[in-house]
């Protein structure tokens, strides 16, 4: 069964499982970007799939990019 996460969801999500902070305040999809503030300040985008599930759950600088195979 799927899990429909809603915006309230995903802010709890997110203040559980990672120092970052969500900014964005709707959610349309999984597709959708959703924009972040880091634990260092800066702001990043990311999809909630990448953040939940491929753990990317910081900014560029803090968490590099995983180099391709």
């Amino acid at each position: 069964m799927n899990k429909r996460w809603t915006i309230v969801k995903i802010k709890d999500f997110v203040e559980n499982n990672s120092e970052s902070k969500l900014l964005t305040t709707e959610y349309h999809g999984f597709s959708q970007k959703l924009l972040f503030k880091c634990s260092c300040g800066s702001e990043f985008e990311k999809t909630f799939t990448k953040f939940k599930n491929n753990h990317q759950r910081k900014c560029d600088a803090c968490q590099p990019p995983k180099t391709s195979r």
